[in-house]
C-alpha cells in the first residue's frame, strides 16, 4: 500500500470503530496496518497529528490517538 491508501485505511478503520471507540492505543494503529513496520505507523501516525487528522489524547498516565474532534470530551465542549 501506498501511504495515502495507509491513511485512508487508517481513517475509514476508525470511523467504523467510532460507535464504540473514540480513542486508541498506538498500538491498535500497527495491527491496523500489520505488513508496515512500526516505526512507519509511528511515523505516519505523527505526521496525521501535525496535519490535524488525528489528535493525541491523555489522562495523564496515558497516550491514546483518535479522529480529530471525535470523542466524548468535544461533545461536552461544544455544550458548554
Amino acid at each position: 500500500m501506498d501511504e495515502q491508501a495507509v491513511r485512508d485505511h487508517i481513517v475509514e478503520e476508525l470511523k467504523k470503530k467510532s460507535g464504540t471507540k473514540s480513542k486508541f492505543y498506538l498500538k491498535d494503529f500497527y495491527a491496523m496496518v500489520p505488513d508496515m513496520k512500526k516505526m512507519h505507523v509511528s511515523k505516519l501516525v505523527n505526521k496525521m497529528v501535525a496535519e490535524d487528522i488525528l489528535e493525541y489524547w491523555s489522562s495523564g498516565s496515558t497516550t491514546m490517538i483518535g479522529l480529530k474532534g471525535a470523542g466524548k470530551q468535544h461533545a461536552t465542549e461544544e455544550g458548554e
